[in-house]
């Protein structure tokens, strides 16, 4: 509760605190005259037996008789009089001890208590508010860029329409202003205008209705919605949307391209003329090498980490390859292609990836690989998903029969889609068991089981939620992050004022922060892969790869994150 008279503003303006405030009121004044009934009709009574009574006695018999607490030494003698008090001590059941309790919590003490409840969830945001994002729906795309907004220290806030879930939210630490998501005061209330973002993320009539109300308050503040359909992309950009997200695509098509069936490199990334890669060490000379042994500099790639069982590695000259090792490569087109020409004699499998779940991301993951030339067979309980003239096996992907027939024995990458984490963390442990050297590619829906899908067995795991939330922040910092894979960034800032004039042996980043710098911006233009001796520019700027950990050491150590122009 904050004060007292706010709860009482709070049960004279709203409309049903004060109907049921009358109706108490009028029950209380119906009780009184009962009472003062009670109390004429016992002198009256009495005076009929002989007996005399003060007016404060009568009240008193009346009010003990009606509670049931006893009559004490006041009875009456006649038959009437019983009569009479039978009828009051009945009355009084029912009035004092049934109606009153009942009428005085429902009127009264459930209003009073939704009051202080109402009190403590936020209706609007300070006046001078600005610079904040809006989120105007909880759920697991919502709660992971929350996580990226609190890690960034970028102020925020939730919109929620039902007050008790405001107030379940705001218990449990998040940043909630009550609302109505349909109504232009609510954005209004909350600095619309003002706000760097608003970021709708519910059912695709929802987003519109969202996107569309929002515009007629603010008309310039960037809006991202998420569609579930094709045909709401449209939708939502006529309603006002700047950027429409198809998740569910998104995260297919990231499945998709992730899929190696050589030990080529493959880009996950591009950061202006920096491109980012991954190369898959299966089967190459490179295993069992250290990276100063297998002398990749070469090449002029820089190795800037390694993916170990779905943990990021920094590269470190000492780092050990093995057969489930995914180089992190950053270079120029120039470079890459170098590395290419090296090892593309290696790895190479021309027998199907085995996709499971035909969904919408399942269709996307095989739309990308038919795009890249690459063989596929669905595995999908439900005939009428897959697709015409697409390859597929119809049944359980639990069971051996159906993975054999899929080809799981011979098959370089198995990739599970399905929506439920449980059953892609079972499927993840069975595929494992049935081939320890296949690549296995799984869809997570929930943050919190990445871990897991990485124990069960999984090389690389992709989250919907994720990838939208960094999309997003991308398009919060103007294009000077971009997100890699899951936990993994890209990010440029200006060279921080204690390392101008350094070298990048001398700043020791890598050891300090867990951050590769991949290039250098100065004067215009981008040294990519530094040696260990280039100098740090003052007035430059540094590319950086590393972890959300290693990227939150970075700024803790040498600041916030500084303002720098659009990337693109």
């Amino acid at each position: 509760m904050k004060t007292l008279p706010t709860v009482l503003t709070y049960l004279l303006r709203d409309r049903r605190a004060r109907r049921n405030t009358a109706l108490l009121l009028r029950f209380l004044a119906v009780l009184a005259v009962m009472i003062a009934t009670y109390t004429v009709l016992f002198h009256v009574l009495m005076e009929w037996e002989g007996r005399q009574y003060s007016w404060v006695t009568g009240l008193y018999w009346t009010l003990v008789v009606m509670s049931t607490l006893g009559f004490g030494d006041i009875t009456f003698t006649s038959d009437i009089g019983r009569l009479f008090s039978l009828v009051v001590l009945l009355s009084g059941i029912v009035f004092l001890l049934v109606l009153l309790p009942f009428t005085f919590i429902q009127f009264f003490y459930a209003p009073w208590i939704e009051a202080q409840a109402a009190s403590r969830a936020p209706r609007s945001l300070p006046e001078t508010t600005s610079g904040h994002v809006i989120l105007t729906h909880y759920e697991p795309l919502a709660a992971a860029l929350i996580a990226r907004l609190s890690q960034k220290q970028t102020p925020y806030v939730l919109l929620v329409s039902d007050l008790n879930e405001a107030l379940r939210l705001h218990d449990s630490g998040l940043n909630v202003v009550c609302g109505d998501l349909d109504r232009p005061e609510t954005y209004a209330r909350i600095r619309a205008e003002r706000a760097a973002l608003v970021a709708t993320t519910a059912a695709d009539a929802v987003n519109t209705n969202v996107a569309f109300t929002v515009r007629e308050v603010a008309r310039r503040v960037p809006i991202v919605a998420t569609a579930d359909s094709d045909a709401a992309v449209d939708v939502l950009t006529l309603a006002g949307a700047d950027r429409v997200m198809q998740v569910s695509q998104m995260l297919g098509r990231a499945l998709g391209r992730r899929v190696i069936g050589d030990a080529m490199s493959h880009v996950i990334g591009r950061f202006e003329e920096l491109l980012v890669a991954e190369a898959n060490a299966m089967r190459t000379p490179l295993v069992g090498k250290t990276l100063r042994e297998n002398r990749l500099g070469a090449l002029g790639v820089n190795v800037v980490g390694v993916w170990e069982r779905g943990t990021f590695v920094p590269a470190r000259p000492e780092t050990m390859v093995t057969d489930h090792t995914m180089l992190v490569l950053a270079g120029s087109q120039e470079q890459l292609t170098n590395y290419d020409e090296q090892f593309a004699i290696y790895n190479v499998s021309g027998e199907p990836v085995v996709v499971i779940g035909c969904g919408r991301v399942g269709r996307a993951t095989a739309e990308t690989l038919r795009e890249r030339g690459m063989a596929y067979r669905i595995v999908e309980r439900d005939r009428a998903r897959l697709p015409e003239g697409g390859a597929g096996v119809v049944g359980d992907a639990a069971e051996l029969e159906i993975l054999r027939a899929a080809g799981i024995m011979k098959a370089p990458t198995v990739v599970i889609t399905t929506n439920d984490d449980n059953t892609n963390i079972y499927l993840t442990l069975y595929c494992r068991r049935l081939r320890p050297d296949i690549q296995i590619i799984s869809r997570a829906t929930l943050e919190r089981n990445l871990t897991t899908l990485h124990r069960a067995g999984a090389d690389i795991v992709m989250s919907g939620p994720s990838m939208g939330a960094g999309m997003i922040m991308n398009l919060l910092e103007r294009g000077n992050t971009l997100m890699l894979a899951e936990g993994l960034d890209i990010f440029r800032v200006p060279v921080p004022a204690s390392l101008a004039g350094r070298t990048l042996a001398e700043s020791d980043l890598r050891a300090e922060t867990g951050c590769n710098v991949v290039a250098i911006v100065r004067g215009g233009r981008t040294e990519i892969s530094p040696p260990a001796t280039a100098a740090l520019p003052d007035d430059g700027e540094i590319v950086l790869i590393g972890t959300l950990d290693a990227e939150a050491r970075f700024f803790k150590r040498y600041g916030e994150r500084s303002t720098s122009g659009n990337n693109g």
